[in-house]
C-alpha cells in the first residue's frame, strides 16, 4: 500500500486490522465472507444466481442477494448495515463495508484488512471512487 495508491488514506484516518490473507478479497469481506475470493471470472466464486460479468448492475445484484438496497450516502444510520461500491472507468473494482461505529472496513485486494474513517479514503487511481452506496436492516 503506497501513498499514491491511497492519497488520503494515512495513520490518522485508518488502521490495520489483519495480515494479509490470500483466501478471500474485499468483495467477499464486504459481503460477509472470509474464506472465498469474489469474482465473475473463472476460477473464482461467484453466486450461480447473479449475473457472471464485471459490471456495476452485477455487483449491486450481488449485495441485493443478501437483503442491500441501493441508498443516497454513506452517513450511518441505526439499524443499517451500509456498503460503498467502488467505480473506476465504469467497471467495479472495490467494496467496502460499514461497521457499527460509523468507521468502515475493506480488505486491500489480497493484502491487508484495514479500517477507515470514510469510504472516500480509499478514492484514487487503484479503485477510483466510492459510487454506489447500498444499506440493509441489521438482523
Amino acid at each position: 500500500m503506497s501513498k499514491t495508491d491511497f492519497p488520503y488514506l494515512n495513520d490518522n484516518n485508518s488502521r490495520v486490522t489483519s495480515n494479509s490473507d490470500f483466501r478471500y478479497n474485499c468483495i467477499a469481506w464486504a459481503y460477509g465472507e472470509d474464506s472465498k475470493f469474489f469474482w465473475p471470472k473463472k476460477g473464482y466464486y461467484w453466486p450461480a444466481n447473479i449475473k457472471n460479468e464485471e459490471t456495476i448492475g452485477a455487483f449491486i445484484e450481488l449485495f441485493a442477494s443478501i437483503r442491500y438496497c441501493r441508498c443516497d450516502n454513506q452517513l450511518l444510520e441505526p439499524g443499517y448495515e451500509k456498503v460503498a461500491i467502488y467505480v473506476l472507468d465504469g467497471k467495479p473494482t472495490h467494496a467496502a463495508r460499514q461497521l457499527p461505529t460509523g468507521k468502515w472496513t475493506s480488505k486491500l485486494g489480497l493484502s491487508i484488512d484495514i479500517e477507515h474513517d470514510s469510504p472516500e479514503l480509499l478514492n484514487g487511481p487503484i479503485y477510483g471512487n466510492a459510487a454506489i452506496f447500498m444499506k440493509r436492516e441489521n438482523g
